[in-house]
């Protein structure tokens, strides 16, 4: 059975910091009960089209209590921790902070997986390919949310 992973941003709605209004700079991760030599990390806007809109997918990161905030957008990292990531669902490689139309509101999903090994699966990847070398490798999960609006 996977174990839980309790995931935490520090947050209930987005900071201008993490938003592509103000730096869209990657939210800090708390985790709890971390038990996994490894983590990927996915950022979902399910308001977008397809339900499942990826705004950030990194992976291969240590197993840390705090992921932290400020991933540079490069396809391999680190600092401010080793990181892989891969191309959002913009095209973007890196994280892309939430940007609503005036008026609206979304919520925004991170999911947090501990994993069993590094994943054999290039920096830069699509979300598909991360989750598709993620079979048989997942041991925890968790997941938190978070707003915006304009």
């Amino acid at each position: 059975m996977m174990e839980k992973l309790t995931v935490i941003l520090g947050f209930l709605e987005f900071p201008p910091t993490h938003t592509r209004d103000g730096g869209n700079i990657s939210p800090q991760i708390r985790l709890l009960n971390l038990k996994s030599p490894y983590l990927a990390v996915f950022a979902y806007n399910p308001y977008e089209p397809g339900c499942s809109f990826c705004t950030w997918v990194a992976w291969d990161i240590p197993p840390v209590d705090i992921i932290p905030a400020g991933f540079p957008d490069d396809a391999e990292i680190e600092s401010p921790i080793h990181a892989k990531q891969g191309r959002n669902d913009y095209g973007d490689i890196g994280y892309r902070g939430p940007a609503p139309e005036p008026g609206e509101s979304h919520r925004y999903l991170f999911k947090v997986y501990g994993l069993g090994s590094v994943l054999d699966v290039p920096p830069g990847s699509d979300p598909h390919a991360v989750i598709e070398a993620m079979k048989g490798h997942v041991l925890q999960f968790g997941h938190t949310q978070a707003l915006s609006q304009r």
